[in-house]
């Protein structure tokens, strides 16, 4: 049966689009930090210094201290993040890393980058990160590390898969590339583990004015080692030990990092309150709405909700001028660039109904109220035949 009834489609059609609600609006926010976010720039302009530098080392203790990590080492983007915490946790070729198909493939793009091979897990049906379950059976001899994801800003539960890795000798990495401002039993997400991957992507929670990331870790010999790595694998200027690599922040997003910092528990806090009336006021239709695990907070990356009829559900409210996102509609196990993997179509079958199913609403922080009553409203309509 149809989301919208034969006699709803044609009055739909025949209204006037209404203002186009974005999934996000990074034009808003920019709006609101201009004049700090242009100081801060032109600074960076006039210091000379347009790669690392003291914004950057501005930026990374900040960080740092923001999430209760003892070092923060930025890099170009989450994706090099996530290559060299692989790399520092001595993971390389023919090795084995376990993580899930439900994430986006920048996660297992590391992995391969490293020669080592990507042993996959089905993820959970209620929070949508790794089945802790299902982990300890897949471990062999060459597993050499375990790679969750904190997918759309809920933290994996880190408990348990420690406890694993520390009975069988296998570092935790965390892919927090979703969970800035996350926590864990009270912990930062990316602060538990051997390492903390985040992504400053323009998108993220918090974003750069272009490609960024960072690794958070407590070991002074591990981030000593990852700053090397990012700058060629350099110690001392044109000596290097082993194979580096240009994975270097530029100053300019520091700077940019550094402002959008000081706002990041505001937005969290906006982000919450908007994910509450979600919750709220779609609770009684027939979507499967997205949960904040017991003991942990939610950063709230985006706000993915699941129906069987996600694909014709998207079109209509795209009609209605609601802009949604898919993510992620192809699991990592059915991607060709992995099908070398042998993994086939039902092997993970949440990831696949995730993958099928998922639909992100418009969640950011400058989202007004009367922007989200739009949408609830849309949503309503669609769904059943007497909204309210």
């Amino acid at each position: 049966m149809s989301i919208v009834t034969e006699k709803l489609l044609p009055t739909l059609e025949s209204q006037p689009a209404p203002s186009t609600i974005p999934l996000l609006d990074l034009k808003a926010q920019y709006l609101y930090l201009r004049e700090e976010i242009s100081r801060a720039l032109q600074d960076v302009a006039d210091s000379g210094t347009y790669v690392l530098g003291s914004r950057v080392r501005e930026f990374e203790e900040a960080f740092a201290a923001h999430i209760g990590a003892r070092h923060c080492v930025g890099v170009n983007s989450g994706t090099s993040a996530l290559h060299l915490a692989l790399i520092t946790a001595g993971v390389g070729v023919g090795d084995e890393v376990i993580t899930v198909p439900m994430t986006f493939v920048a996660t297992t793009w590391a992995i391969s980058y490293v020669g080592a091979r990507p042993v996959l897990v089905d993820v959970d049906p209620v929070t949508y990160t790794m089945d802790v379950g299902q982990v300890e059976r897949k471990i062999t001899a060459r597993t050499r590390a375990i790679l969750p994801v904190h997918l759309y800003g809920q933290p994996a539960d880190l408990a348990p898969l420690l406890e694993i890795g520390r009975r069988y000798g296998i570092p935790v990495i965390e892919d927090a590339a979703q969970a800035h401002d996350a926590r864990y039993h009270g912990q930062g997400a990316g602060t538990l583990g051997f390492a903390g991957c985040f992504s400053f992507y323009p998108g993220k929670n918090l974003g750069a004015y272009g490609e960024a990331g960072a690794i958070v870790t407590d070991d002074d010999c591990v981030a000593a080692r990852l700053r090397r790595l990012r700058d060629h694998a350099q110690g001392q200027r044109y000596h290097h030990d082993e194979l580096g690599f240009n994975y270097r922040m530029d100053a300019f997003q520091g700077a940019v990092l550094g402002v959008k910092l000081r706002y990041l528990d505001a937005w969290t806090h906006a982000r919450h309150r908007l994910a509450a009336g979600y919750r709220e006021r779609l609770a009684d239709l027939p979507l499967q709405l997205p949960t904040e695990a017991c003991d942990l907070r939610h950063a709230w990356h985006l706000y993915v909700v699941l129906h069987p009829e996600r694909d014709r559900l998207r079109c209509e409210l795209e009609v209605l001028g609601i802009s949604t996102g898919l993510h992620y509609p192809i699991p990592v196990h059915l991607q060709r660039a992995y099908s070398h993997l042998g993994y086939r179509e039902g092997d993970f079958p949440v990831a696949e109904r995730i993958a099928r199913e998922c639909l992100s609403l418009p969640l950011f922080p400058e989202m007004t109220a009367i922007q989200q009553d739009q949408v609830v409203a849309a949503v309503r309509t669609l769904l059943r035949e007497d909204p309210v």
